[in-house]
């Protein structure tokens, strides 16, 4: 298994007994998906200069969804509960541009398909970045800080749906379970308080962790998707209550790019709570181990009331991305380790893309449970 062993410390959540809802060897895990996320269907995106064929296609939706349904695992569709979650991490105007933009930008003569960036703004959110534009044009550039999120005709409804996903689930862990997933697609954790990027539009990890707030006095997110979660690290990094853990390739040569160093610690009430543990591109199970320990050990030392794990099954070998290079058995192992720190926990769907290990490492992660 990945990591040391862990102490039952009594008054927390660490090692600690989760009551009644406590999960078995075998027993089914309460997940949570809407059909209405495969609607999004991004044409492609820019990649080195070349337009390709996106990789986020609604199949992954289904792909996970086939393996729910052949381990057993109990599906449940969620309520709609509206925006004030989103819009508890989401700026109102943020969330107003993606339901309405799309039909404002097919009024524009000769306009794409997708609503996609053409222009940027110098300054990004917390700095004087100057007026905000009424413009479709400029509020897609101010709004989306890459190519990877074009937004469609169905893409707000799906993005919607997949933020309404991560609400029940937590719902579910707020209720007594002591793990849930969440089937979310689009992704999420690229996405920060007022910008699309990196396939995701609503970041539901962050979402979920506002949500389990409520509750809980202090609440961790653990990210091992193989790219650094920089909208989940945007959303919290002034903030001590909430933890923010990432593991990911090395983004001087992968993206994000411009965010997942080490020295990226937090500011201001925030320091110290923003923990980056970038790795060497092609890394595999030995290194991942010795950063996932390390992310264990400051999981324990700050002693959350619950965990968000943003799970990106795109650190696998055989991911198209081959930015890291875990092998099946390690998802299972990371998921040992995270059980055995007795947390109430929510799994949230991030990355993982087309290749015939897809379904089977989701599989190995929940079995881990």
């Amino acid at each position: 298994m990945l990591g040391d062993g862990l102490r039952i410390r009594r008054g927390h959540c660490i090692g600690g007994m989760r009551g009644p809802a406590q999960r078995r060897k075998g027993d089914p895990m309460k997940c949570v998906y809407d059909e209405r996320q495969r609607r999004h269907a991004p044409a492609g995106f820019m990649v080195s200069g070349a337009w390709q064929d996106s990789p986020e296609t609604p199949e992954r939706a289904e792909i996970f969804s086939q393996t729910l349904r052949s381990a057993g695992h109990e599906t449940l569709a969620p309520p709609d509960n509206g925006r004030d979650a989103i819009e508890a991490v989401h700026s109102i105007r943020f969330v107003d541009f993606l339901e309405g933009i799309y039909p404002r930008w097919q009024r524009i003569p000769d306009a794409s398909a997708q609503a996609s960036p053409n222009v940027h703004p110098v300054a990004r959110e917390g700095e004087a970045a100057g007026g905000y534009p009424r413009s479709a044009v400029g509020q897609v550039g101010f709004h989306v800080y890459d190519s990877a999120a074009p937004i469609g005709p169905e893409t707000f409804v799906s993005a919607y749906w997949s933020a309404q996903t991560a609400i029940h689930a937590t719902d579910l862990v707020l209720g007594g379970e002591s793990v849930a997933y969440a089937l979310c697609r689009p992704p999420g954790h690229h996405a920060s308080r007022e910008m699309a990027g990196g396939f995701c539009f609503f970041n539901n990890a962050a979402i979920a962790a506002e949500r389990l707030r409520s509750t809980h006095k202090r609440v961790a997110i653990l990210d091992i998707d193989v790219h650094h979660g920089n909208g989940t690290q945007q959303i919290f990094y002034g903030r001590s209550d909430v933890l923010t853990i990432s593991l990911h390739a090395d983004p001087e040569r992968f993206y994000p790019f411009f965010w997942g160093y080490a020295d990226e610690t937090g500011s201001g009430e925030g320091k110290g709570y923003n923990l980056n543990l970038p790795l060497d591109r092609g890394s595999g199970d030995a290194v991942y181990k010795e950063a996932f320990s390390a992310a264990m050990l400051r999981l324990r030392q700050f002693e959350p009331g619950a965990l968000v794990v943003a799970l990106g099954l795109d650190a696998h070998e055989s991911d198209p991305f081959k930015g890291l290079a875990l092998t099946t058995g390690a998802f299972q192992a990371l998921a040992r380790e995270i059980t055995a720190l007795g947390c109430p926990t929510l799994v949230v769907q991030e990355g993982g893309y087309a290749n015939p290990a897809l379904g089977t490492n989701l599989d190995a992660f929940l079995s881990g449970f």
